[in-house]
């Protein structure tokens, strides 16, 4: 069984907004890494429209963009990507496959068929998973910025606090932090 990881970037203040992340090649590399070691994505549908409107364009090189990024672009292309969403149907992007029916069972599913792991980066979906206990891992990208405004980490709250070990921290050339943590046992 793969384990389920929540990524993404995020402020010290907690905003989760993606405008307010730095976006250099260090983060992208980063990022890069981690969907590397991953088998698949798992996205909400409001993240994959996002990601579908930008990321199919600069992969197929219509958007100028450095290496790095082109780099993060082609190799999301390629890997498989599960969408959770009652509300669309049809998901066109390459190797997109939609996720419907009961969540737990489903998510579950497809942690047990992904031994590589399965990288979640959609907050509202995190929210929901993580209430159903299958978030295993938690890797942040923590950007030295005060945004002052939301989204937030866990915005509509959680049953209970998440007690969390800290399995590393690395500092970035750009001032962020790369945090690795593991659920408590």
């Amino acid at each position: 069984m793969g384990l389920l990881t929540f990524s993404l970037n995020v402020t010290l203040d907690g905003c989760v907004d993606h405008q307010e992340g730095i976006a250099d090649d260090e983060t992208h590399a980063f990022f890069t890494r981690l969907m590397d070691e991953n088998g698949a994505m798992l996205w909400g549908r409001t993240t994959y429209e996002m990601m579908e409107g930008y990321w199919p364009a600069v992969a197929r090189g219509d958007i100028d963009a450095p290496p790095a990024t082109r780099e993060w672009a082609v190799k999301l292309e390629a890997k498989p990507k599960y969408v959770a969403s009652s509300t669309r149907k049809d998901f066109p992007w390459t190797n997109s496959h939609l996720l419907t029916g009961d969540l737990r069972a489903n998510v579950q599913k497809l942690k047990d068929t992904t031994p590589a792991g399965v990288l979640l980066g959609s907050v509202k979906l995190a929210t929901a998973l993580d209430r159903l206990d299958l978030i295993d891992e938690y890797k942040f990208l923590v950007h030295p910025r005060i945004a002052g405004h939301g989204p937030t980490l866990h915005q509509s709250g959680l049953p209970g606090t998440r007690s969390l070990d800290l399995l590393s921290a690395k500092p970035l050339r750009c001032g962020s932090v790369a945090m690795h943590y593991r659920r408590a046992s």
